[in-house]
C-alpha cells in the first residue's frame, strides 16, 4: 500500500508534470482563462493517460520494442477520439471552446513520457496508479491557476460573479503573459512544498539512524 502511495503521490507534487516536469506547457496556459475549460481538459487528460497506461501494461509484453512507438500512439489516439466525440456529443459548448486542444492529447508530452517511462516496464495496478497521479496532478495546477486568472481577469468563478461591484477586472491576467506569470507562482509554491517534504524526510532519516 505504500509503495502505491508513493506512486501516486509523486504526479501530485514530487513529479508533478507541470510544476516539476515542466511538460505540455503550452496547451496548459492556452485552456486555463477559465475553470470550466480547466476541468474538461483535466478530466480529458485523466480519462486518456489512466486508460493508455493501463491497457499498454497489459500487453506490455507482447508488443515489438521496433513498432512501440506507433503502437503507443495508436492506442493513446483511441482514447483521444473516444474522449473528443463524447464532449462533441454531450458537451458541445465545452468541446468548440477547447477547440483543437482536445484532439491534440494524442501527442501531449505527458501521456507518452509516462507511456514509454512508466507503464510499459511496470505492471497494470503500479501504471494505472502512476497515471491517476499524473493526470490528478495535471488538473489540480489546471484548476488553480485557471482560478487565479478568472477570478482577477474577470471576477469570477466558473462564469459566476464573485468579486465586489466596484472590483476592476486586471485583463492582464486573461491574456498568455498572465497565465505564464501565474505559472511561474505556482511553480515556485510547488518547489517551496517539495524542498519542505524532503527536508521532513530527511530530518525523519536522521532522527531514525541517531535511534538505531
Amino acid at each position: 500500500m505504500l509503495k502505491l502511495w508513493k506512486i501516486f503521490s509523486k504526479g501530485l507534487v514530487t513529479e508533478n508534470p507541470l510544476l516539476i516536469l515542466m511538460i505540455g506547457l503550452c496547451s496548459a496556459v492556452a485552456v486555463t482563462s477559465g475553470v470550466a475549460n480547466a476541468i474538461g481538459m483535466g478530466a480529458a487528460m485523466t480519462f486518456v493517460i489512466v486508460f493508455a497506461e493501463l491497457v499498454i501494461s497489459l500487453f506490455r509484453k507482447l508488443i515489438p520494442n521496433d513498432a512501440r512507438i506507433p503502437i503507443f500512439i495508436i492506442v493513446i489516439a483511441a482514447f483521444t477520439t473516444m474522449v473528443d466525440l463524447a464532449m462533441k456529443a454531450y458537451w458541445p459548448d465545452l468541446s468548440e471552446s477547447l477547440g483543437v486542444f482536445i484532439p491534440l492529447i494524442v501527442v501531449n508530452c505527458i501521456i507518452m513520457g509516462r507511456v514509454e517511462a512508466f507503464a510499459s516496464k511496470e505492471n497494470p495496478l503500479h501504471a494505472a496508479v502512476d497515471a491517476l497521479g499524473m493526470g490528478l496532478g495535471y488538473t489540480w495546477v489546471l484548476i488553480g491557476i485557471a482560478a487565479v486568472r478568472e477570478i482577477l481577469g474577470a471576477g469570477a468563478f466558473l462564469g459566476i460573479k464573485i468579486m465586489p461591484k466596484g472590483f476592476q477586472p486586471i485583463l492582464f491576467f486573461t491574456l498568455p503573459p498572465g497565465g505564464f506569470m501565474v505559472f511561474a507562482l505556482f511553480i515556485s509554491m510547488n518547489l517551496g512544498i517539495k524542498r519542505g517534504m524532503d527536508a521532513r524526510a530527511k530530518a525523519r532519516l536522521e532522527t531514525s539512524k541517531e535511534a538505531s
